[in-house]
């Protein structure tokens, strides 16, 4: 099935064009430049993440955070990334390429762990699975596929945990965004009835749609399930992780943390930055006030963001070591 295509607008020139760009981006030495100056991105990140505190103070904040607290929140972040490798496994269906579920979660964690803390996560990861995914036999178009069934992933799996979030703790959003209760509980229910109509239309229709000269095919009913589900899943583990970061300096309710998060999270979309440095940080201190954050704030940084971030460099590192030695065909 075609999942996705466009029409020919572009002539013989854009076709052209098309397929010397896709040459480019095809093209050993392009990949390998690529994959170098992520290597050097990641180590930068981690770098200018740190640069600002000695380690005495690093050690002293997170030290303030209970260590089954700790212990709690680096588990959540790990159940999230096992989400996201879920993403890339069920979008690789999608678009008629299903790979082994230990390559797409290789892909999928290098690309995500970088992608998260660079900002700009679909593009920027996105490079770096179409270094891994070309590989193996994707093209650029399939790729592109993977790519946007997992941006509508996390749009779903946002918009899921939104509705919740804003029905149960609508406080937050009456504070910060200055809605009113109608207009927060209207959102809500929009938000929770957008994964079902998906659901819904993908059960029902069978052609695809047809959006301003594009045509889309969904998923069948149950890929489709499967995505919102792994899609709300991930952004409770997400929630989960800063909840267990912040209850170790303060009792506060996880219905309240995820609608900060949520909060949080759409105007880290939004705006791009990278890591949400800042967003978060205001989003949290507006929901505890006079409260100590930088243990916490700073152990839900170095579980979700930088241990990932250390591991995804170390892991593109160690994979280009491998293909280069000519291993990767095996």
């Amino acid at each position: 099935m075609t999942s996705m295509s466009v029409p020919d607008r572009a002539g013989g020139k854009g076709r052209a064009a098309l397929r010397r760009g896709r040459a480019v981006a095809a093209s050993k030495p392009f990949q390998i430049a690529v994959a170098l100056a992520a290597i050097a991105l990641g180590a930068l990140l981690i770098y200018r993440a740190l640069k600002d505190y000695s380690f005495d103070e690093l050690v002293a904040a997170v030290g303030r955070v209970p260590t089954g607290r700790v212990a709690a929140s680096a588990g959540f972040a790990a159940a999230s990334y096992v989400c996201l490798t879920l993403f890339d496994y069920l979008a690789l269906r999608y678009a008629g390429k299903p790979l082994a579920y230990r390559r797409a979660a290789l892909a999928s964690f290098v690309g995500l762990s970088l992608g998260h803390t660079i900002g700009l996560a679909a593009l920027s990861s996105g490079a770096i699975r179409y270094r891994f995914y070309s590989r193996w036999g994707l093209d650029a178009g399939e790729v592109a596929k993977v790519i946007l069934f997992c941006g509508l992933t996390v749009g779903l799996g946002l918009s899921g945990l939104a509705g919740a979030a804003l029905l149960f703790e609508p406080g937050i959003a009456w504070d910060m965004a200055g809605l009113s209760p109608a207009a927060t509980y209207g959102l809500a229910i929009a938000c929770l009835a957008a994964p079902v109509l998906y659901v819904l239309l993908a059960a029902c229709l069978r052609a695809p749609l047809v959006v301003r000269g594009w045509s889309i095919a969904l998923p069948g009913p149950k890929l489709a399930v499967a995505q919102v589900a792994v899609g709300v899943a991930n952004f409770l583990c997400v929630a989960a992780c800063l909840h267990q970061a912040l209850a170790g300096v303060r009792e506060v309710g996880f219905a309240a943390v995820a609608s900060a998060y949520v909060v949080a999270n759409t105007a880290t979309i939004l705006s791009h930055v990278p890591g949400g440095l800042g967003v978060i940080e205001t989003v949290v201190q507006h929901l505890l006030p006079g409260v100590g954050l930088v243990g916490p704030l700073l152990v839900f940084r170095f579980t979700y963001f930088l241990v990932p971030l250390a591991l995804g460099t170390l892991g593109l590192a160690a994979s280009e070591a491998f293909y280069a030695r000519g291993k990767g065909s095996r």
